[in-house]
């Protein structure tokens, strides 16, 4: 159910805060991320009581400034990933930029590494397959060429000498961040690598 779904999707936003490179687009962490993201999955999956919807409906909207704009805090996921592009963490640079590949799989890492760490895996690892394909599909709307690492991003967590490496890193994936997609290829399998149908049953 929803409180199962948002026991993880809390522990992804605490591995997120605490990511330089994730926190960036986080303007805020009062807003409830954790419960909007399991209620989000939970009608994505089907639940009857639509708990995204019934939210979204009931949500108020509220200016803040970034970067000498007036904006509005999010009333959807469109609206979500507006306002990360334009958090006034953000460098003036960055500020507006898109998410990029490196973005996606730094996200993706810290998500499932998070499914691991509430047992999700262990207790589930039909569901979590189904999920890694869920992700795999989902996060190409926001980078087309993310879609292919989504299984590496899963496997990543398997072994827990990679988030102690991380971690004594300062908590940054710098085998990742500024990494090029040719560059980045070099981290799968050959047959993931050259793979363009899944997450897509093949006809």
């Amino acid at each position: 159910g929803v409180e199962g779904i948002q026991n993880f999707t809390d522990a992804f936003y605490q591995l997120a805060f605490v990511d330089s490179h994730i926190d960036q687009f986080l303007r805020d962490h009062g807003d409830p991320h954790g419960a909007r993201f399991a209620f989000w999955i939970a009608e994505k999956f089907g639940d009857p009581t639509e708990p995204w919807t019934s939210e979204r409906q009931s949500r108020q909207v509220c200016p803040f400034h970034s970067h000498g704009h007036r904006l509005e805090t999010p009333h959807d996921r469109s609206s979500a990933h507006f306002a990360a592009w334009h958090s006034p963490k953000r460098s003036a640079e960055d500020f507006g930029k898109h998410f990029k590949l490196d973005d996606a799989r730094v996200w993706m890492r810290l998500h499932f590494a998070a499914l691991r760490q509430v047992g999700g895996f262990e207790r589930s690892p039909a569901f979590c397959d189904y999920y890694t394909k869920f992700i795999g599909h989902f996060v190409s709307i926001y980078e087309s060429t993310a879609t292919k690492f989504a299984r590496e991003s899963a496997r990543w967590s398997e072994n827990p000498q990679n988030m102690k490496d991380y971690i004594a890193k300062g908590r940054r994936m710098s085998d990742v961040i500024g990494a090029s997609y040719v560059t980045a290829l070099g981290d799968l399998p050959e047959h993931e690598a050259m793979d363009s149908s899944w997450p897509y049953p093949s006809t």
